[in-house]
């Protein structure tokens, strides 16, 4: 299976850049000081834009939910109640862990916070049926040997994030690693070779030959 193109439902842009809207997502995390394991969400089947891909629960910022950090928060911790019935998160306990633009050679672009918080005690994710259909908690190795074998689809910010995670042992470890991390933006290319489209990172082979799209 190809993880290294865009997702279901990201069309390529032959025109103008589009503008990413702001977004928020939530890396829920539960195991303590023994385990780590990690909260996905699929998105419903028949939705155009990802449909039925396992992603950490988040959407975009709201008008009413101002701007800067303190919009994103909010967004976050509003996201995960509705998608993930997930309440008791705050948004000062949030912890910010990595920020990724949409490639600027996809039609539908967010400028995303990620952020990581503890599961609260006691909390059961639900999903409503309509936006999300089922849910799962994942050792982040899990999910990303689920996806090779074809038992869940993934998209390439949700494998290059499990990929990060893969390395802690523990939910605290990770925890303890973001506090006081400076973030850095992060904005994927899209290299076309023939038919064939491909997803690249700052500092790999193809990255700074793409076209400039800015």
């Amino acid at each position: 299976m190809d993880v290294d193109r865009p997702g279901p439902g990201e069309e390529l842009n032959d025109g103008e850049v589009t503008a990413p809207r702001q977004a928020a997502t939530v890396i829920v995390l539960r195991g303590g000081a023994e385990t780590l394991e990690v909260l996905l969400v699929q998105r419903n089947p028949e939705a155009r834009f990802m449909g039925g891909a396992w992603v950490f629960p988040g959407g975009a910022v709201d008008d009413g939910e101002g701007q800067g950090d303190g919009a994103h928060r909010a967004a976050a911790v509003r996201e995960l109640a509705e998608e993930a019935a997930i309440e008791g998160v705050t948004a000062d306990g949030l912890v910010k862990f990595s920020r990724w633009i949409t490639p600027p050679e996809v039609k539908i672009r967010f400028d995303t916070h990620f952020f990581l918080a503890p599961a609260p005690d006691g909390s059961e994710p639900r999903v409503d049926g309509a936006e999300c259909v089922d849910f799962g908690w994942f050792a982040p190795q899990d999910a990303l040997a689920a996806q090779r074998e074809g038992r869940l689809l993934l998209v390439f910010p949700t494998i290059k994030h499990l990929e990060q995670l893969s390395i802690f042992p523990t939910s605290d470890a990770l925890l303890d690693h973001a506090r006081g991390r400076e973030v850095v933006a992060v904005t994927p290319r899209v290299v076309l070779g023939g038919e064939q489209a491909r997803i690249v990172l700052p500092g790999e082979p193809g990255y700074d030959d793409a076209p400039d799209a800015s």
